[in-house]
């Protein structure tokens, strides 16, 4: 089969590789399509820590050369011995998330946190491809209404329903996003869904800005041109109950708690690999609190849900489907280079 495999920075080999073959307590998975993600992104620009290296990951076994790609939908092409509740030909969308299972954080459900935690795609052979195998327990049975290419966009979701749901945003709140790429997007649909009063949308790309606002954002600032907490100050009169950072910057965290009500609180989605400078003191004297949250857990169903209802539309966040052969020039370089695109779609067998 074919598949795109990471080798390195900068080295990733659409190739013809041996199709998986199927093993007991396992599900084989008919890609239909896939997400590029701001991790396979990463990967590709050679971040480090993002793709399994060096050893093999001490829950799949698996290391680099990998096969990227974990946001995915597609049907069940063949089922392992001992696997129950599912069959041949269930249309699905696939949580990629690895666990132990074993661990204290997996013992009390907490399987975001495992201490083995990772990703197909990353941790093990992915979905950049046309089989895919996986565990029973990151299978969701798709609705008929949700296509596979909205059912892709499902796991970006996830993250921001999951720090939504920890947050302590209720109906009427006003709220910021900061940073409006797949995951801020995501997180202005969940917002909005949620019952958010005001949603303000923060970037430095008019572009992703003007997607923002197309989404349900009432207001959008580029930080470049206008101090964002100035504004949202002279808008509200006091400042924003809920701001979430999905940028990851040190100027974007700074700029969130100075956007925030006293007893507001700062939810933190992105990731941020080094060490940032961050103001405690006007936290201290708005005496807000901050959440910071990592992937999902147990939201799956919910999202798919709401789906399926009509309260979340993922439509609008798919910009472009192309085919295997064209990920690198169509896919990572368009991602990396024009800021109107937000989800990219990839099919294994061309579109």
């Amino acid at each position: 089969m074919k598949a795109a495999v990471w080798y390195g920075k900068h080295d990733i080999r659409v190739e013809n590789k041996e199709e998986p073959i199927i093993k007991p307590g396992k599900v084989k998975i008919k890609v239909a399509w896939t997400g590029i993600c701001g991790s396979d992104l990463h990967a590709y620009h050679g971040a480090e820590g993002v793709v399994q290296v060096g050893e093999p990951h001490p829950v799949t076994g698996e290391m680099a050369p990998l096969t990227l790609g974990h946001e995915f939908s597609g049907v069940i092409h063949e089922i392992g011995e001992g696997v129950s509740g599912l069959s041949v030909g269930d249309r699905v969308a696939i949580e990629p998330a690895i666990k132990c299972g074993k661990c204290e954080n997996c013992v009390r459900g907490n399987y975001n946190l495992c201490e083995h935690n990772g990703f197909v795609g990353l941790q093990s052979d992915g979905a950049f491809a046309e089989y895919a195998i996986v565990d029973p327990h990151m299978v969701h049975k798709l609705p008929d209404n949700i296509s596979f290419e909205e059912a892709t966009a499902i796991e970006p979701t996830a993250v921001s329903f999951h720090a939504l749901k920890l947050s302590n945003m209720k109906a009427g709140d006003t709220v910021a996003v900061f940073g409006v790429g797949p995951i801020g997007l995501t997180a202005i649909l969940c917002a909005k869904a949620a019952g958010a009063s005001r949603i303000y949308a923060i970037d430095v790309s008019n572009e992703r800005l003007e997607m923002a606002q197309k989404l349900g954002a009432t207001t959008v600032i580029n930080a470049i041109e206008e101090n964002a907490a100035e504004k949202i100050y002279a808008e509200t009169g006091s400042g924003v109950t809920i701001a979430f950072d999905c940028a990851g910057a040190e100027a974007t965290v700074n700029s969130a708690i100075d956007s925030l009500a006293k007893g507001g609180q700062l939810v933190i989605v992105s990731i941020i690999p080094e060490p940032i400078k961050v103001n405690l003191l006007q936290a201290n004297l708005k005496e807000i609190n901050i959440l910071a949250t990592i992937g999902y857990r147990d939201v799956y169903k919910d999202v798919i849900a709401m789906v399926e209802s009509g309260q979340l539309d993922l439509k609008p966040i798919i910009t472009k489907k192309i085919g295997l052969d064209d990920i690198i020039e169509e896919g990572f370089h368009a991602l990396t280079n024009d800021k109107s695109q937000a989800k990219i779609l990839v099919s294994p067998t061309g579109v």
